[in-house]
């Protein structure tokens, strides 16, 4: 009986240390397996860290790498620095701006349109200075003789009509005396103005209607003016200004590209022009405002070789530097009496030969 019970507790013992040794064993692997997992995770953070920090690097090696390249191809593309010619210094730095496009100052860029307006009077002002003799140059002795010679002015030089006016109102010296006169006599008389066949016709034309609806009477009014044959709006204010003192500002080729060149206004068309260039200027200034332009345009500022190097208002002028620069070249370049030759009149004013101008030659006179 003791032998059995012995036999029992031994069996029981072993059963006991047996479990507890395999519950022993499994408690360990499972500590040595989570070990193991945690040290593979780590294992996996660090070589991802490290990946990625690669990556990173290798990515910012990238971008310089770019970088510098469109940066030389920058550097590559650029294109050289333009030279910029620069007007000498007068009483006034050099100014910039674009004139109105209308009677309504609305100038881009930075020059504001008090500005414009204080750039243009200064212009005026010194060329009233240059040019204080400026005067037509077609010679008349009376609005009817101004109207005509203007009209013959088209398309030829002043003094190509001064040198051909003289024999024509010779022989026709009234709008009656034109009115009846022979086509073909005064096509000869007017052939060295060229086109003397329209200007014939023209001439003709607008004397007989001087004669037949004003009364032999060259009118003193704009509206009554354009309505004679070959007068517009440019001739009409020729002869308002010149013939009756009353203002007006004379479109011609020389007036419209220097506007324009001193960025007075953007416009092309006469009508606007004359709008644009009204509003800067009071109406008293228009006629000699006209004149001054005018003798500037056909002396000094030259449609394709400006004097720049010999112009008064150079400081002034946005499109310095189109032209010669060089004063000495510049002065070669002078037409008229500033390049000390002959003007295109005939009989020009006192005040014009007082100043040291040069009275034209007759037509034939070498």
């Amino acid at each position: 009986m003791k032998k059995a019970a012995s036999a029992k507790q031994t069996a029981s013992a072993k059963k006991a240390a047996s479990a507890k040794q395999t519950a022993s064993a499994k408690k360990a692997a499972a500590a040595k397996k989570a070990a193991s997992a945690k040290e593979t995770a780590s294992a996996k953070k660090a070589a991802s860290t490290k990946q990625t920090a690669s990556a990173r690097k290798a990515a910012s090696k990238t971008s310089s790498a770019q970088k510098a390249s469109k940066g030389a191809a920058a550097v590559k593309k650029a294109p050289a620095a333009k030279k910029v010619t620069v007007a000498p210094k007068k009483a006034t730095a050099r100014l910039k701006g674009t004139a109105p496009a209308k009677a309504v100052v609305h100038p881009p860029g930075d020059e504001s349109p008090t500005a414009l307006v204080r750039r243009a009077r200064r212009i005026n002002r010194e060329l009233a200075e240059v040019f204080p003799y400026a005067h037509p140059e077609l010679d008349f002795e009376n609005p009817f003789q101004l109207v005509v010679a203007t009209v013959l002015s088209a398309q030829t030089t002043d003094l190509r009509v001064n040198q051909t006016t003289p024999s024509l109102f010779a022989t026709y010296p009234t709008p009656e005396d034109l009115a009846a006169a022979n086509p073909e006599e005064v096509e000869e008389i007017l052939r060295p103005c060229g086109f003397f066949r329209a200007k014939t016709k023209s001439v003709i034309g607008l004397s007989k209607a001087l004669v037949e609806d004003f009364g032999g009477e060259v009118p003193g009014r704009l509206e009554d003016l354009v309505k004679l044959p070959g007068v517009g709006r440019k001739t009409a204010f020729v002869v308002l200004g010149n013939a009756f003192g009353r203002p007006g500002i004379t479109v011609d080729t020389h007036f419209q590209r220097l506007v324009r060149r001193w960025r007075w206004t953007g416009e092309t068309d006469p009508d606007k022009i004359e709008a644009a260039i009204g509003a800067l200027f009071p109406k008293s200034d228009w006629t000699d405002l006209s004149h001054h332009v005018i003798w500037h345009g056909r002396r000094i500022c030259h449609a394709r070789k400006p004097a720049c190097g010999a112009c008064p208002i150079a400081p002034l002028c946005p499109a310095y530097g189109e032209g010669e620069t060089d004063p000495e070249k510049a002065k070669k370049l002078l037409k008229y009496e500033k390049g000390g030759f002959p003007g295109q009149r005939l009989n020009p004013p006192q005040a014009y030969l007082d100043a040291g101008g040069k009275p034209a030659p007759p037509l034939g006179a070498g």
